[in-house]
This record gives C-alpha cells, structure tokens and sequence, in this order.
C-alpha cells in the first residue's frame, strides 16, 4: 500500500514539472504583426517575464526537495520491508520458543503434582510471549491464532477461579512368581512362606483402577493465595466390589485439602494430604512431595508415608529454610500373637464366646460410615478408637545445594484393660474322669472365676520416632541421588511395608514395637523423554516378646433326655446330665518375634479348607524382622505436547522377608524366608 502511494505520487510531480515547463497559451493564438512597443507596455514586460523566472525557480526547487524526499521515502519503505521480513523471522523463532516451553510445562504438570501451579504461570507467559512477538504479517497472526485455539487455555477461569483438571488413563500389568493374591497394590509384609499354597503358584493381573483424577483451584485473595486440591483413584473396594464380572471398584479418595498461603511466608492447610513426613522437593510444600516413580502404588519398602486428615502451619523462610507442624490423623497397627483368652463353647450348637483382656479397635459402625471388620485386624483391619492425634514436627533446607530434612513423630495409643476377663476354674468339671490337678485362675478384684469387666481400665503408651533425609542432584541434575532413614516405637505403619505399631502384655497393656525402615534412590534423567530409577529399602521390626500368656479353654455338654426302647434302638439309653470340662494353658509365649513360637510349619504345604480357600500352611507365627525390596524401572515418553502426554514404563522388584527365628521349646531353631519376583507394566496418557 505504500509503494502504491509512492508511485502516486511521483507521477504526479512528474506531471507537475512537464506543466511547469510549458508556456502559457504558446500554441493558442497566432502570431501577430509586430507594432513598434510603446516604452511603458516593454517595462512591464520585462517585470512579468521577471516574476515568472522567479516562480519557475522556485517551482523547480520545490520539485528537487520533492524528489529528495521521494527518494528517502523509499529508502525508508525499503527498510521498513527488512523489518517486517525480521518480524516474521523473530514472530517464527518466537513461536518455536513457545511450541517448547508450552510442552515442557504441560511434561512438568503431568509429571508431578508440584509443578502444576508453575506450569500454569510459564504457559501464561507463553501465550504474553507468543502475542507481543506476534508478526504484523496477516498470515503469521492468522497462524498463531490457530495454533492458540487448538490448544485451548491452561485452566479454566470460573469467577475469579482458576481451575485445572489433570490425571492419567492407565492400562497396566503385574506379574508375580508367587502369588499374593493381589492387585497391582503389593501387600509387602503378605509376600507368602513357603508353606503358604499362593506361594506355589503365579498370578498374573491387568488393571486399569490406578486411573486418576485430579481437580486443582487456585485464586487470590488480598495477601493469600487460595488453593482447594483433589485427587481420586479407582484402587478402593466396597462390600459388593468384585473382578468377576463388573469389575466394580469404588472410586478412592487420595487426596482432598485447602490451604491459604501468604506472602509472608505462612500457610495453612487442612484436609486429607500426604503426611508432614513425606519428603519434599524443596521447602514444605503441598503437592511438592517426592514420591517414587515405581508403577506400584504401594511404593517402594523403606518409603516413609501416609496419606490421612492432617491440619497442617508452615512458615517459609525465603526459601532457604522452613518449618513446619502438622496435627495428624491417629491408627494403631498390631502385631505378634499367643494373647490370653478365654474360650467357652457349647456342643451341638454353634455358640461359641470368646473373652479377652484387652481391646484396641473396633469394627466399624455401618451408620458411622466405618469398615465392620474383625477388631484384631483381620480384613481391612479394624478402627483404633483414638485417645489423641499424631504430632509432627519438620524442618527443611535447601542451602543453595541438595535438600535435607529432619522431622519427628509423637504417636499416643490407648487400649481397655480387664483384669478379670479370662479367668476360671477346673473345680466345677463334671467331666469323668475328674480334673487329676486343682487349678483356678480368679479375679484380682474379688476372687470370682467368671470373666468380668471388674477392674477394667485405660493403659496409655506414648511412642514416636525420629527421621532426616538428604536429596542431592548430581551430574548437571541428570542425577538425583536420595537417602532417608526413620527409626521409632510405634511408628510402623508411616513405612510402605506397613510393618506392625504394637503388640500386647500377658497382662493386656500395651507393647510398642521398635521399627526402623530406609531407602536409597537413584534417579537419572538422560533427556526430557527417558526416566531411569533405581531404589533399594528396608524395614526392620525388633522383638517385642513375653512369656506368661494364659488360655483357658471350657466346654459344656448339654443334658441329654432318656431314650425309651424302640424298634430300631431295642436297649434305649439313659437320660445324661449336663457335662463342663475346663483345659488351661498357662505361662504361654507370645508377644512379637519370641523366640519361642513355632515355625515348624512355615514350609509344609497342607491341602486347602475348601475350593476357595488356599491353605495358609502348617503352624507358622512368622513375625517378620526384615523386609527388603530391590527395584529397577523406566519409564518412556512417547509423546509430550500440548495434547498430553503418551508413556510407557517397566518396573522389576525383587523382595525377600525374613522372620525372627522360633524353636517351638526345642533345640532346632527354625528361620523362615519367603521371596518373589515381580514385574510391572504401564502405558498412561496424561491430561494436558
């Protein structure tokens, strides 16, 4: 448009000057006889011929500076085109820049829940960056807009709000040379003895329930940032869940909370998250936590972690130091066997009634919402009825290199003690022939022999433990190198492998179990699509033994009728009275790990119960004193864009669990060992 004007234009001084040099009416009229001029008609003449050299001067000096600036006119469209032909080069440069920001952020968000919030802010900058280095070239904007459009916005603004989904599909595998019958969930501490029939078989599974969903909402209010977080799987199980046919597993919730966080430094926050002991990536943060990149989502043995209510105050220190204090939820896990009970069971009918000298969980109330499952922990293990809340203490640095942290736990548990609940007495045995030996176990409180809650009381323990940890990148950050260890009473439940709180007295208090559990990562990083780890970890579980457990076993007959004679029973039978024979088993084993149990059973095969129930093996107490879990892993990216993210992985994990030795009162010692080899696969497409 430009040019056009410029060529306007000198055509039309062109035309200007060829006017200019032409006389006025030269051709119009003819000539005329000359006629003597009169003096005053030549004096004029003379002035106007004058007057018309000066404006033809002028004219034609006009027409120069004309020119010159035509001519500079061009000079500068000229340059103008080398800017523009610039432009698009910088606006195509600019865009590639973006295209690979744009999809490192959106790798960044699907790879860790911490990045999420970052990567937002860069494809924000992004998109300022792709509009103001925009090409004043139709063709280029129309592109951009395009390109724009396609991807659509990061997050979705919903008055004020930002909100982010996110998640993954994932279709995965495992394959186990014993089975734990499992899903892709590894119950660490259920890997089978030999004795065990799973542990003569193999399984393998497929899976899509590790699938996830995540919601994430940011605003800003005054001061405070304002975060809600969710984030659900398909790894939970209802009463009436099966794989058979519908494979109808419940949604899981992972992890729900809200924080508020000021620029100051503190935060808030409140909800179900990962625990304060979690390791972080830097400072303390939520969604910041390191978690292993194995397929199996119970981790790696030795992780340190839960996922559970926790009110949670933090105060960042410029991001060089921080502290934080976290109120969490409480649960007690138990361990050992050989308690003292009470057994009374009835002939000919199917009444049998157990009493015991102590109670820590409860099943679940059906109208509370809770599992109404076995108290002593069988199924999903029962509800500790909670005295007071785990407390956990946290500090964290990151000096310039590496991360470290050091935190504590405070853990209190809470059990009912009846010392009048397993009592009795062989004297009134109607049994014939009778009891060759007197033996009466009585109330402390008032001497009776039936069991009673008489005397009953709260015993309370307090435990907790310590752990530090230290991440430091190595190799240009290709690299990332990690070890942690934690070591505490009553404090097994914060490790993967999930190894027991706590065991109990003969007299039914409390016995916390000393627990240690650690793990070694190493995780390279080649390039922006190949994840290489490696982690080994352990977990250790000291004796928590006792000797002095009692068992009394009583069992009634009723009384029987006489039979008169009859045709098919000619002699009849006289009518028999009731009948009580009492068994006691006094001063037993038991507890934790004693060295006493019985193991002799931990490698003989039995036939099974029935045809859905697998035999657990001969008597084998088992308690385990050391879990150890080797894995190896990758995972691919195929893809990683502004559509999401396509990748494959692969993770091999080799364990073994060893027992505490039992001698069954003899002089042979017997350790148990059990050991399998599992393999992993994944495929996940990730939400951009």
């Amino acid at each position: 448009m430009k040019k056009l004007a410029a060529l306007a234009l000198s055509l039309l001084l062109i035309s200007g000057t060829a006017i200019a040099d032409t006389p006025k009416d030269a051709d119009a009229q003819p000539a005329k006889s000359a006629q003597p001029a009169k003096p005053k008609a030549a004096k004029r003449s003379e002035k106007t011929d004058a007057a018309f050299a000066a404006e033809l001067e002028e004219l034609r000096q006009a027409l120069q500076a004309q020119q010159e600036q035509l001519q500079m006119l061009k000079e500068e469209l000229a340059k103008r085109d080398r800017q523009i032909d610039e432009a698009r080069e910088a606006a195509a440069a600019a865009n590639s820049r973006a295209a690979e920001a744009s999809s490192k952020a959106i790798e960044a968000v699907n790879t860790t829940a911490e990045v999420r919030s970052t990567a937002a802010s860069l494809n924000a900058t992004v998109s300022d960056l792709k509009a103001s280095n925009a090409a004043p070239a139709t063709s280029v904007a129309e592109a951009a807009q395009e390109s724009k459009s396609e991807e659509g916005p990061v997050a979705i603004r919903y008055k004020g709000i930002s909100i982010t989904p996110g998640g993954f599909v994932e279709a995965a595998t495992v394959s186990r040379t014993r089975a734990v019958s499992g899903d892709i969930n590894t119950p660490f501490t259920g890997i089978p003895y030999p004795g065990n029939s799973l542990s003569r078989v193999s399984e393998n599974n497929f899976t899509a329930r590790q699938s996830r969903v995540s919601l994430l909402a940011e605003s800003k209010v005054g001061t405070a940032k304002l975060t809600g977080y969710w984030e659900a799987d398909w790894l939970g199980t209802g009463v009436t869940s099966n794989n058979r046919q519908s494979n109808s597993y419940v949604l899981r919730q992972r992890i729900i909370f809200a924080q508020a966080a000021f620029d100051n430094g503190w935060s808030f926050t409140g909800g179900q998250q990962w625990t304060l002991a979690t390791e972080n990536r830097k400072g303390i943060q939520n969604r910041g936590e390191v978690i292993p990149l194995t397929i199996d989502p119970q981790y790696n043995v030795g992780f340190t972690w839960a996922r559970q209510y926790g009110f949670r105050v933090v105060k960042d220190f410029g991001g060089k130091f921080a502290l934080g204090f976290a109120i969490e939820g409480p649960q007690g896990t138990i361990g050992g066997r050989g308690f003292s009970l009470a057994t009374t069971t009835t002939v000919g009918t199917a009444s049998v009634a157990t009493t015991g000298n102590t109670f820590l969980n409860a099943p679940g109330a059906g109208g509370g919402l809770f599992n109404f499952v076995d108290p002593l922990g069988s199924g999903t293990g029962g509800n500790t009825v909670n005295k007071a809340p785990d407390f956990i203490i946290k500090a964290a640095a990151d000096p310039g290199y590496g991360h470290y942290e050091l935190f504590g736990i405070v853990s209190t548990f809470r059990n009912r003690v009846y010392p009048c609940g397993v009592v009795g007495t062989n004297a009134k045995d109607t049994a014939t022939p009778a009891p060759a030996k007197l033996v009466t176990l009585a109330c402390p409180v008032d001497g009776s022999v039936k069991p009673s809650s008489l005397g009953a009381f709260d015993s309370s323990q307090v435990g907790g433990g310590m752990g530090a940890s230290a991440r430091l990148p190595l190799f240009a950050k290709k690299l990332d190198f990690l070890i942690k260890g934690v070591a505490g009473d009553g404090i097994g439940r914060y490790g993967s492998a999930q190894l027991a709180d706590l065991t109990f007295r003969p007299d039914g208090t409390e016995a916390l179990i000393r627990t240690a559990h650690g793990l070694g990562e190493l995780e390279f990083h080649p390039n922006a699509k190949l994840d290489l780890y490696a982690y080994f970890g352990g977990e250790y579980a000291w004796r928590a033994a006792y000797k002095g457990y009692n068992s009394i076993s009583i069992t009634t007959t009723p009384a029987l009728p006489a039979v008169p004679p009859s045709a098919a029973f000619p002699t009849g039978s006289p009518a028999i009275g009731a009948t009580t024979t009492t068994a006691f088993k006094l001063i037993q084993i038991g507890g934790y790990g004693s060295p006493f149990a019985n193991n002799t059973g931990c490698s003989t095969e039995n036939p099974p119960s029935n045809q859905l129930t697998p035999s657990a093996g001969g008597s084998c107490a088992g308690d385990t004193r050391v879990i150890m879990e080797g894995t190896l892993g990758f995972w691919h990216k195929f893809y990683q864009g502004p559509k999401g993210g396509l990748r494959w992985g692969v993770q091999y994990s080799y364990f073994t669990r060893n027992a505490w030795s039992g001698n069954n009162n003899t002089a042979i010692s017997l350790v148990p060992k059990a050991i399998d080899n599992i393999v992993w696969t994944s495929l996940r497409y990730y939400i951009p």
